[in-house]
C-alpha cells in the first residue's frame, strides 16, 4: 500500500516480544536495553532524510512478560532508540502515525476469545472507518478539537483541577502552554493526525506545580506489562508514591529512570462522548 501511495523505497521493522523475553530472561543482565547500532543509525539518517513513519501496535501476547523480574522489563526498552525517536517527533522532522492492527492475542485479553473480527470492529469505531466518509470524519473530527484548544487558549488557564473516583489533583500549567490537539504540521509543513484515536487536547504543564492523587479509569500498559488500578500521588510537581493491584513494580522503575522521570511532561483532556468511550460502551 506505501508503494501504491507513491513511496520510493519502504523500510519494514519488526518488533518481536519473544526476542525480548529471551533477552531478559536468558541473555546477560548488563545488555539489557541495548540499542542496536544499525537502527540508531537508520533514525539520524532518518533526522536527515524527513522519511514517513507508520507504526502498527497491538501485542499478540499480552501477559508473556509477567513471569519476569518487572524491574529487568522496565529497563528493556531500548534507551537510545527511545531518545533518537523522540528527536524525531518533537523537532516535527518527519510525519508519523500510529495505529492499532486487532490479533488473536490482543482479543483474547479484551473479550476473553480470540474474536479478532469483533476487535477489528471496535477499532473501526475508535478510528472512524465506519464512518460514511471516513477521511472527512477525521477532518471533521480534528477541526472540533482545534476549536476547543483554541478556546483553551483564549483563556490562558494558569491550572487545571481533576476531581472523580479516587481523583483530587491539580495541575499548574506553565507560563508560555499552548493547548494543541490531533493535527500537526512538520517543520516543511506537512500535515498529519499522528495518533489514530486520538481524542485529545494537550498542553505542557510546569512540571514544578502539581498536587493530589490521580487514579487510573482503565487498564494502562507500561513496557508491554499491563497495569491495574493505577494510583499515583504527586507532591510540589513530583510522584512521590505509585500504587497498583497489578504492574505497580514496573511503574516505580520507570519513575527512576532519570530525575525528570517522576514529573509530568503533558496534561491532556478528553471529553465523555469521544468515539474511544463509545467503544469502551460497546465492549462493557
Amino acid at each position: 500500500e506505501s508503494y501504491r501511495a507513491g513511496a520510493k523505497h519502504v523500510i519494514v521493522l519488526y518488533g518481536d516480544l519473544h526476542v525480548r523475553h529471551a533477552a531478559i530472561d536468558l541473555g546477560p543482565e548488563e545488555e539489557i536495553g541495548w540499542s542496536a547500532p544499525h537502527l540508531l543509525d537508520l533514525y539520524r539518517r532518518a533526522y536527515e532524510e524527513r522519511p514517513a513513519l507508520i507504526s502498527l501496535t497491538g501485542n499478540p501476547d499480552p501477559d508473556l512478560l509477567g513471569n519476569l523480574d518487572p524491574a529487568l522489563v522496565g529497563r528493556s526498552e531500548p534507551k537510545e532508540l527511545r531518545e533518537a525517536s523522540l528527536k524525531l517527533i518533537t523537532a516535527r522532522r518527519i510525519n508519523w502515525t500510529v495505529v492499532s492492527a486487532p490479533n488473536p492475542g490482543w482479543a483474547t485479553q479484551v473479550f476473553g476469545e480470540p474474536d479478532v473480527e469483533r476487535l477489528w470492529s471496535a477499532v473501526a469505531t475508535a478510528t472512524r472507518l465506519d464512518e460514511d466518509d471516513p477521511v472527512e470524519a477525521w477532518n471533521d473530527h480534528a477541526s472540533r478539537l482545534q476549536a476547543r484548544a483554541d478556546g483553551l487558549n483564549e483563556r490562558a488557564f494558569d491550572a487545571v483541577r481533576f476531581r472523580g473516583p479516587g481523583t483530587v489533583l491539580t495541575i499548574g500549567l506553565a507560563p508560555d502552554a499552548h493547548w494543541t490537539c490531533a493535527r500537526m504540521r512538520t517543520e516543511s509543513g506537512i500535515e498529519h493526525i499522528p495518533n489514530m484515536p486520538t481524542e485529545e487536547v494537550f498542553t505542557s504543564p510546569d512540571w514544578r506545580r502539581a498536587e493530589g492523587v490521580v487514579r487510573s479509569t482503565a487498564p494502562l500498559l507500561a513496557a508491554g506489562t499491563r497495569v491495574d488500578d493505577l494510583e499515583v500521588r504527586l507532591e510540589g510537581g513530583k510522584i512521590v508514591d505509585a500504587k497498583a493491584s497489578a504492574g505497580a513494580d514496573i511503574i516505580r522503575h520507570q519513575l527512576g529512570v532519570d530525575e525528570q522521570a517522576p514529573f509530568l511532561g503533558e496534561v491532556a483532556l478528553v471529553d465523555g462522548s469521544s468515539a474511544v468511550k463509545k467503544t469502551r460502551a460497546d465492549l462493557s
